[in-house]
């Protein structure tokens, strides 16, 4: 029979205004892959913190190899075998490879550091993970799936007993993510224990052998993943039939018969793209699809003025316009929700009030200051309309959710009442019942006769969503397709180069 690792019982945890937790129970096998899933919002999070220290519980019972255990801080989980891997690699890219792996427990010779063996023994580490290179260079150096690998790596070496993998494949390309997949196949053999969280449920499917839900802060139930059907899962993390995106119809990507042009892009180029063309109408949602680097965002940002356009025209309203920088852009009622979200898009510690308001601040200048009462109730009507869980507008938006931070940028730009609306990987890292929404939300503005350019590297909400689709390769435009001849097939062979003269 399996050992039973990991128990964790009655769990409770609220912040200010917030129950995260409400009598949660999560349990975990030595030599097992175990997927922790819910929407954003539902939990997962929080009950990790609390696992690694990070945040106190209010109650409950935490129980390793049988024994209860009160974890006090992120580093006392680690002497007691809990280790985290984080979406975002929580190590020193300034230190070298070497000096992340062994930090803080660094061997000593003659009272001083042994590099040498910190630098042997390190490579002799990576190697179980098939990596190959100088662990004497600086991390940063290193792209950011051997990030991950590395911070693996560490993991195990300081004798984990678990080892959580908080989103770890969003950045990784498919090569990538089945590498980490048959590192964390070989750990399982070696009897660790894997919480796996993620928001690609096939990936759920391919690698893992449990799953918990959490849905609201509560304990839904565990299930085994070969007894689980793919629409059942979905319906327990929504709580309801998955009817969601299917409400969404395909016949909303038919086109007008005479549809209003918005903009036209001529020959247009940044000192990263070049010789790009198209134009989008009003009242339809346009796609740019295409693989990781085939020019996709290079393509939005042109239009917002982001990077600097160094050739080619832009029409708007059939009339010439000079877009230098995002203002210029913002003021052409164009807006742009940016695939960083982190980065580019939320200011953490302002309120949601005020992440929702500075873009229309921008927009009309310091001399026309929006006033306290105005913002407050701009917050307030796109926190109803856009369903966006908070407290109060008052809220930090860094205590929100993935998906409902999302909501917010999209409120922000909303609020300038823009014609054009580019939205940049909107959906990614939230829960399904986020992108149910956000999807619905693109179609819905669309109706009311804005236009939407939006960019996804899943080809399903692409296809669900676009009137138009332009698809790209070597950041070039290589294909048009329409109405009913947008399918996952005609892409990926406009991709391939298929059918080209």
């Amino acid at each position: 029979m399996a050992t039973k690792l990991l128990r964790m019982e009655h769990v409770n945890k609220s912040f200010p205004g917030v129950v995260a937790l409400n009598d949660v129970e999560f349990s975990l096998e030595a030599g097992s892959i175990h997927a922790l899933l819910g929407e954003n919002g539902a939990g997962k999070s929080t009950l990790i913190k609390v696992l690694t220290g990070v945040e106190k519980m209010d109650g409950g019972e935490v129980y390793l190899d049988g024994n209860e255990i009160h974890v006090t801080s992120p580093f006392d989980a680690q002497k007691k075998g809990i280790s985290t891997v984080y979406q975002e690699v929580n190590l020193c890219p300034d230190l070298s490879v070497a000096e992340n792996i062994f930090i803080g427990r660094e061997p000593k010779k003659h009272g001083h550091i042994d590099w040498k063996k910190i630098n042997e023994d390190s490579k002799e580490l990576i190697k179980e993970f098939d990596l190959n290179l100088d662990v004497t260079k600086k991390l940063g150096a290193f792209p950011v799936a051997v990030q991950q690998m590395i911070a693996i790596a560490r993991a195990v070496d300081i004798k984990a007993k678990i080892l959580i993998l908080d989103e770890p494949t969003s950045s990784l390309s498919q090569a990538e993510v089945e590498k980490l997949f048959d590192i964390m196949r070989e750990l399982k053999k070696r009897g660790l224990g894997i919480v796996f969280v993620t928001h690609f449920l096939d990936q759920v499917y391919e690698v893992t052998d449990t799953i918990t839900v959490l849905r609201n802060g509560g304990y839904v139930g565990t299930y085994k993943t070969d007894e689980l059907e793919k629409p059942a899962l979905i319906g327990k993390m929504l709580g309801k039939d998955f009817d969601s995106l299917a409400e969404i119809s395909v016949t909303q990507r038919e086109a007008g018969e005479n549809p209003e042009k918005f903009i036209d892009v001529e020959n247009a180029g940044t000192a990263k793209i070049k010789n790009v063309s198209f134009s989008l109408n009003k009242g339809e949602v346009s796609g740019l699809s295409g693989l990781l680097g085939s020019g996709r965002t290079e393509t939005a940002r042109l239009l917002f003025g982001a990077d600097k356009m160094t050739e080619g025209h832009i029409k708007i309203h059939d009339k010439n316009v000079s877009i230098k920088n995002p203002l210029d852009a913002i003021r052409c009622d164009i807006a742009f929700c940016s695939e960083n979200r982190k980065t580019e898009g939320i200011i953490g510690e302002l309120s949601i009030m005020d992440n929702i308001i500075i873009a229309l601040q921008a927009k009309r200048g310091l001399m026309h200051v929006v006033s306290k009462k105005e913002a407050a109730e701009i917050a307030d009507k796109y926190i109803k309309e856009l369903n966006i869980k908070t407290p109060s507008r008052d809220q930090k938006i860094k205590n929100l959710s993935g998906g409902n931070q999302q909501k917010v940028l999209l409120a922000r730009w909303l609020a300038t009442d823009p014609e054009l609306l580019i939205m940049d990987e909107p959906t990614r890292g939230i829960d399904i019942g986020a992108k149910a929404e956000i999807q619905r939300i693109v179609v819905d503005l669309a109706k009311t006769g804005m236009s939407c350019l939006f960019i996804s590297s899943e080809l399903e909400e692409m296809q669900r969503c676009c009137n138009t689709m332009y698809v790209l390769r070597d950041k070039k435009i290589v294909d048009k397709l329409s109405g009913d001849n947008i399918t996952e097939a005609n892409i990926m062979k406009s991709i391939a180069g298929e059918g080209e003269n």
